[in-house]
């Protein structure tokens, strides 16, 4: 690796977003001169195919885990900067937001860090001023560290450390439909994770006719196409003055419904309808709703958000409009970004298959049980599983 190249530390590497961060930051500059970057990943296991992806295109990967604070105080040495990505679904919210705190303390510590990138979320409770029907515990965790940054100096100098912080949202990418697919044991009946199939047709009619059926309404989804958030991430260290004490809220189209239909439509030439849902009738659809939200949950008691209450809250976001984006700055500092329209295209979208979008749900083994409920292989929780139902 070249000396003159700054090392950037990503947590959350092997996930969707951890990747697209990473080719943004090895890609060329815009004068097309190399990357001033080099990428350090911190991963469960180095060893796993999404590990060794990263490491064809050279990024060096360690073995660690963002709440193992030993790991990730030896992956932070001698790196320029850190790319933070923390995963509520495997930890819960609580431990989570303990991790965000340390970790930022844990750079603090380390002498040749300069730039602390945080990723983000609406903090929606705060910004709901704690109304309850939007407590959305993967949005919460993420907003309560963004606010314990904002309370930290920022400090963009040759030997101080400066934050930034990147709020994103659902991915545009999450329209691709990703299915696990279970074998005769339930009649060739298609098995769906949740968490990878919220945006696209839930199913096609015998007449052609493509079925979009959400709870959201008249309301819109601030959708980021994981191209443009890499972009922002590698934005943001290519301007470490400008981003420095700043939380970049980003979003590249924010989607209705409706427009998501007739965009389909217009791109594809097939026929689609909105079908529009409750809350309740969405998550109705799931085996294991009423599970703990994390992997790392086990037992379901008064505190603990389920995937049912986690996900009626986060629809409610969306659905009465709580999240706003700025578009007109997003696209003044991305002019080449994508819509809604120009996604689809570029994507050559059609509604069909595209598996191994969330590393979340790619790491869940599936098995059948006598009882028809589906029990994850790595661990004792049942994953919420969508059976689709034929809407008309």
């Amino acid at each position: 690796m070249s000396s003159n190249k700054k090392l950037i530390l990503v947590i959350g590497a092997t996930g969707a977003q951890g990747m697209a961060v990473i080719d943004q930051l090895l890609a060329p500059s815009v004068n097309g001169d190399p990357s001033p970057f080099i990428i350090r990943a911190l991963t469960r296991d180095p060893e796993s195919r999404r590990a060794q992806e990263l490491k064809a295109k050279g990024v060096e990967c360690v073995k660690g885990a963002f709440d193992d604070f030993p790991s990730v105080l030896n992956a932070l040495q001698c790196a320029y900067g850190a790319y933070v990505n923390t995963d509520t679904f495997t930890v819960g919210e609580v431990k989570e937001l303990f991790a965000g705190v340390r970790i930022f303390e844990l750079a603090k510590q380390v002498k040749t860090l300069r730039h602390y990138v945080w990723s983000s979320l609406d903090y929606s409770s705060k910004d709901t001023g704690y109304n309850p029907d939007y407590r959305v515990e993967h949005y919460d965790g993420k907003g309560r560290v963004g606010d314990f940054l904002r309370q930290q100096p920022s400090e963009p100098t040759d030997t101080g450390l400066s934050w930034s912080q990147l709020t994103s949202g659902p991915y545009m990418d999450m329209l691709t439909n990703v299915k696990h697919l279970v074998s005769s044991f339930v009649m060739y009946q298609q098995l769906i994770s949740p968490l990878q199939y919220n945006f696209g047709p839930l199913n096609k009619r015998p007449d052609g006719t493509y079925v979009f059926a959400s709870p959201i309404g008249d309301g819109h989804v601030p959708m980021v196409a994981l191209e443009d958030l890499g972009y922002f991430a590698r934005y943001i260290f290519d301007h470490r003055v400008e981003t420095s004490g700043k939380d970049l809220k980003i979003a590249s189209d924010m989607v209705g419904w409706d427009y998501l239909v007739s965009t389909f439509t217009k791109v594809t030439g097939q026929p689609a309808v909105y079908v529009r849902q409750t809350t309740d009738e969405w998550v109705e659809s799931f085996v294991g709703a009423d599970e703990p939200l994390a992997n790392e949950q086990t037992v379901v008691t008064e505190d603990t958000n389920t995937f049912s209450k986690n996900f009626k809250r986060w629809w409610a976001l969306f659905r009465d409009d709580v999240v706003k984006r700025d578009l007109d700055w997003i696209r003044s500092v991305n002019p080449d970004g994508y819509t809604l329209e120009s996604w689809m295209r570029e994507k050559d979208y059609t509604g069909e298959l595209n598996p191994g979008l969330l590393k979340n749900s790619e790491d869940v083994t599936l098995s059948i049980h006598d009882s028809g409920a589906i029990q994850s292989l790595s661990g004792p929780r049942i994953d919420p599983i969508f059976r689709a139902p034929a809407y008309t």
